[in-house]
């Protein structure tokens, strides 16, 4: 039986909790590692109306996009929103799991969810990201006989991880060479004597956060009053399919009108529907997409060379400066909880890819904060 640890670990190995913002609050909202999963509901927020959606569904557990806690609470208290939302989910035995801005960024994730949904192609990230663990490689000169001992030190220190495997290391012969000192109490040799010993070169990688660790269990295990090591911080291996946001192509080019309302077409219908700044009868063929708030890059999709800028929550002054500039893009602004949907049947797909034996279901409850509009 899957449990709410399995899924979990499934989230983090496509969006890693590392790659998420600083301020952003990822992973568990609520529940035990151990509560069995059979049934989970896809969200981009935690409403009540969602949550009595899953009890009538009897999930097990709710994943959803906006945290619940971001903007946390003291206390859950009943008489708070959030605190009857926690009660309600607890008290039914479900559990929340909140993938954030660590689902925005790479493939699979939010950003290109959105762009795949829109027609973009040859789609390259708006803002790169570098989402490569940093791994450090120690590097150690050990007595042949006592090589295996330090590996296993070195691994329990969190060494030698690779992927789906463990303790993996390079070891090459060679003979090392000393003379102790005055003061000095050595394993082998004497003082004042050179000393020659066959020796393994020995290799590992870690993870930068472990090398403290690593490093203390070398010393402890080495059977060398100084063993010789030294480290070295490896180059990021960042993947060109992550960032924020992202810029793709359209083929054949359209006029920002009519994309516009493929775009309308293409996402779940809102009040506010899909909102034009600039000229809808300029030909459009480089498209930027941010989904979620995005006014914080509207210099990088003209930095981009976009000839249109999509996202959402374009608050008033920075899009209104941003359409002076000669080379300004058109602006598209669509719901937030509409852009940001469009990725939840990906994710249902993964989930089901991995987890065939689980139900999912994609709420398709519109919680975008806004029921009409009104015009003059």
């Amino acid at each position: 039986m899957t449990t709410l640890a399995e899924v979990q670990q499934l989230l983090d190995r496509h969006y890693p909790p590392r790659t998420a913002e600083a301020w952003d609050k990822v992973g568990v909202v609520c529940g035990d590692p151990s509560w069995p999963v059979t049934s989970v509901l896809l969200t981009v927020d935690i409403t009540g109306e969602v949550v009595r959606q899953a009890v009538e569904l009897g999930a097990d557990l709710v994943i959803t996009h906006h945290p619940l806690l971001l903007k946390g609470i003291h206390g859950i208290d009943g008489r708070h929103p959030k605190g009857a939302l926690l009660l309600e989910l607890a008290g039914h035995r479900i559990g929340c799991i909140a993938a954030h801005t660590n689902a925005d960024i790479p493939p699979d994730g939010v950003c290109e969810a959105l762009a795949d949904a829109i027609g973009l192609r040859e789609q390259r990230p708006l803002d790169p990201r570098d989402t490569s663990a940093a791994l450090d490689q120690l590097v150690c000169f050990v007595p042949t006989e006592h090589t295996r001992a330090v590996v296993d030190a070195l691994s329990t220190a969190g060494a030698g991880a690779i992927g789906d495997y463990d303790r993996c290391h390079f070891t090459s012969p060679g003979t090392g060479s000393f003379r102790p000192l005055e003061g000095a109490n050595p394993q082998l040799g004497r003082v004042g004597e050179v000393e020659r010993v066959s020796e393994d070169r020995l290799e590992m990688v870690l993870p930068r956060s472990r090398r403290g660790a690593v490093v203390a269990a070398l010393l402890a295990a080495h059977p060398y009053e100084e063993p010789a090591f030294h480290v070295i911080e490896l180059a990021r291996t960042d993947s060109p399919t992550a960032g924020i946001g992202r810029v793709g192509t359209l083929e054949p080019e359209r006029t920002a009108g009519e994309f516009a309302q493929q775009v309308a077409n293409a996402l779940p219908a809102t009040v506010s529907g899909v909102r034009l700044g600039g000229d809808p009868q300029r030909v459009v063929r480089t498209v930027a997409v941010l989904a979620g708030a995005g006014d914080s890059h509207l210099d990088a999709a003209r930095a981009a060379g976009a000839d249109l800028y999509l996202t959402s929550d374009l608050r008033h002054h920075p899009a209104t400066e941003a359409l002076e500039w000669t080379d300004a893009p058109v602006l598209l602004d669509v719901a937030h909880w509409a852009a940001e949907w469009t990725w939840l049947p990906v994710l249902a797909g993964l989930i089901t890819a991995a987890e065939p034996e689980l139900r999912v279901r994609v709420s398709e409850h519109n919680t975008d904060a806004w029921a009409a509009a009104y015009h003059r």
